[in-house]
């Protein structure tokens, strides 16, 4: 199969109105986290669509989708690398985490982040030591950093949550809004297993913590509990 075959699929389904709306909605502004990425206007039901349908693609082609100036189409790379990871042996499951960890440039939006980093990242390094983590939440890339602490919701489907508290700490201060909405939802996934646990962990920081990412922790509680965090008097 022709990896000009599967860009020239997705191009069916370009349409201008929604790369317009996608620029506004991705933040495509000057200054802003997505400054200068460009969208063929496809809709993500159409491309998950294409995606099974042409799952078959080699990875190395894959590899060179990923690398599209389109968000569309990197987009479309991440979901076809994680259907090859979920199917893969070992050895096809490590060389797509390495790749993976080598194109970060391009896993550079926050949808491309939350449609990979889990299934990718968290899947490799489920059963092997996770010291990339760190590395990882200490990046001068906001990507890295997300892709860091979003990795970790493959832990907690495992009930496993102390990377996820671990890299909650240390990027507290983060000066990102989309690090601070990350770490809230993870707390958030681990409260809805183990509430007992991120209450524990709110209980040290919710006072410092950003007021988007407690936002985000608390957003399953009752409301008289969202009150008494929000206000400070837990």
């Amino acid at each position: 199969m022709k990896l000009s075959v599967v860009q020239q699929e997705l191009r069916k389904f370009a349409d201008p109105t929604t790369a317009k709306k996608s620029l506004r909605y991705h933040k495509t502004g000057k200054g802003e986290y997505g400054e200068g990425d460009k969208f063929l206007g496809v809709r993500v039901p159409d491309l998950r669509a294409i995606a099974k349908q042409y799952r078959s693609l080699p990875v190395k082609d894959i590899l060179n989708v990923l690398q599209s100036r389109y968000h569309e189409e990197r987009l479309l790379a991440l979901v076809m690398l994680v259907y090859h990871f979920q199917k893969g042996d070992d050895a096809l499951k490590r060389g797509i985490y390495r790749s993976y960890l080598s194109n970060t440039e391009y896993v550079n939006g926050w949808d491309l982040v939350d449609s990979s980093a889990h299934q990718i990242v968290g899947g490799f390094l489920l059963e092997r030591p996770r010291r990339k983590l760190a590395t990882l939440s200490q990046s001068n890339s906001l990507w890295e950093r997300r892709i860091s602490i979003i990795a970790t919701l493959h832990f907690i489907k495992h009930d496993q949550y102390e990377d996820t508290l671990k890299l909650s700490r240390q990027l507290l201060n983060d000066e990102e809004d989309l690090i601070h909405k990350a770490v809230g939802w993870m707390l958030r996934e681990v409260g809805n297993r183990d509430k007992q646990t991120e209450v524990k962990f709110l209980t040290a920081h919710y006072k410092t913590m950003p007021r988007t990412m407690l936002r985000y922790a608390i957003e399953k509680f009752d409301k008289k509990e969202r009150d008494q965090y929000l206000n400070g008097t837990v």
